[in-house]
């Protein structure tokens, strides 16, 4: 297999040391010098990469394995249902019993579902979570079980008659209905996800990551042990590791734990589907019975300067000091809360608020009055340093959390670039005023969404 590229400096922001006993004598395996202070992302088969991030801070290892697919109506509540059946038991450890004492041998190591929606692409798998090496009492190596376990719950989950356990399909299927339904009780998010369902109406950027209830309750065991097979042969398949051990035994351990992943011809990743934009913003409305109505805006941005977007939507409303936040919201009292969010991957921005039924109009219309004040560079000076500190902050804070990491490196891999927390962070302080007001001079109302009280009026 190919040798590991270096893509980056680490994101760990103090310089890494090899741990020593009290005799001053390495312990275990300690990261070979010239891998210090590097990410690399590895080839290990047909499909399957390893991106390692070098770590001897933490006092944990994690181990993930996500399955990248295209984002899709058709099979995104399937593919969030078999991971979650696959993590109820394996051959060895048919139950949730047994798969509890497994781990309990590993000195309480963790393994997690995840379903993640990273551009256009659904990302199911696992996160497990165990003692670094170092820490690990007896000198006993964690690594290598661990990964066999995560082997195992891809590979050999416990079936009957060639298909999933009926109990277990069925036990998921209803949480996994549970879970989508559930966003209706979070009105905030629930309008969020709306917004993004009418704007990319069509595009896959406009799926939610567990597909839509009305898919989830028709699936039926074949479908769903059809589509996990299918999952696991022809998905892309990106691993990330972050811990003390070199990256050769890290290599090792997953090549033999997935030594039985089953590989036929890998599914290129789509290209991102244009967005188009309307001629006339279009306004959705819809009523449930609520008390607070939630006003989304939804912005088309035609720059391709990513860096200047983010710094101007952080202006606008993407964090504390942001204008919708001080204006519309703590000087204006028209919001409950009020924000924006930059959706790098489509080149869109997102308003979300909370407002009283009757101030539709008033808040609607100051949000695009402080877009303005963005676009036209009316902005004191602490503004824009606090925006910029704000990101570069984000960015410096990365590499204390193994999870933030992960998360981030996965995007990554799954949106097709290879940027790095220090190559954002040098690209946010280059921007100057002028690019930023030339970025979010192309910015346009593409779609509004209003979710209001069932008797309310606008």
């Amino acid at each position: 297999m190919s040798g590991g590229q270096k893509i980056c400096q680490s994101c760990n922001p103090a310089p890494f040391s090899i741990y020593l006993d009290q005799h001053d004598n390495p312990v275990k395996d300690p990261i070979p010098q010239k891998e210090l202070n590097f990410v690399t992302r590895t080839q290990l088969a047909g499909g399957v990469f390893l991106t390692y991030l070098p770590a001897e801070k933490f006092k944990t290892s994690l181990l993930s394995a996500q399955f990248v697919v295209p984002l899709r109506w058709e099979t995104a509540s399937a593919n969030a249902l078999s991971s979650a059946i696959l993590r109820r038991g394996t051959v060895s450890c048919p139950d949730m019993g047994a798969l509890s004492r497994r781990l309990d041998q590993l000195y309480g190591a963790r393994i997690d579902v995840t379903v993640r929606k990273k551009g256009e692409s659904q990302c199911v798998g696992f996160v497990a979570s165990l003692i670094d090496d170092y820490f690990a009492p007896g000198g006993e190596r964690l690594l290598e079980p661990t990964a066999n376990l995560l082997g195992e719950l891809i590979c050999h989950p416990v079936t009957r008659e060639g298909l999933f356990l009926e109990e277990y399909f069925e036990s998921e299927k209803t949480n996994l209905a549970d879970a989508i339904r559930s966003i209706l009780n979070d009105k905030r998010a629930y309008a969020d996800s709306r917004l993004l369902q009418e704007m990319c109406a069509g595009e896959p950027y406009g799926v939610p990551r567990l597909g839509n209830e009305q898919i989830a309750v028709a699936l039926y065991p074949r479908m769903v042990h059809d589509a996990y097979r299918e999952l696991i042969a022809a998905s892309r398949l990106e691993i990330i590791y972050s811990g003390s051990a070199p990256r050769s035994r890290v290599e090792d351990a997953l090549r033999a734990a997935l030594a039985d992943l089953p590989r036929k011809e890998i599914e290129a990743p789509p290209e991102p589907a244009a967005h188009a934009l309307p001629e006339e913003p279009r306004t959705v409305t819809e009523r449930l019975d609520v008390t607070q109505g939630k006003l989304g805006m939804g912005f088309s941005c035609a720059s391709e300067d990513a860096a200047a977007l983010l710094l101007g939507n952080t202006l606008f409303g993407g964090s504390s000091n942001s204008k919708l936040f001080l204006n519309v919201r703590e000087k204006l009292s028209l919001c409950y809360y009020a924000s924006s969010l930059f959706h790098r991957q489509k080149g869109l921005i997102t308003v979300s608020s909370g407002i009283e039924f009757e101030n539709y109009q008033k808040a609607f219309d100051e949000i695009l009055s402080q877009l303005e004040a963005v676009r036209q560079g009316r902005l004191e000076d602490w503004e824009l340093e606090a925006a910029r500190s704000t990101l570069l902050n984000a960015y410096a804070s990365m590499g204390d959390s193994q999870g933030k990491l992960e998360n981030f490196y996965l995007g990554q891999a799954a949106t097709g670039r290879d940027e790095t927390p220090e190559i954002l962070a040098e690209q946010v302080r280059a921007v100057t005023p002028e690019r930023i007001f030339e970025a979010m001079g192309t910015v346009k109302l593409d779609t509004v969404y209003f979710l209001k009280g069932k008797e309310a009026e606008a």
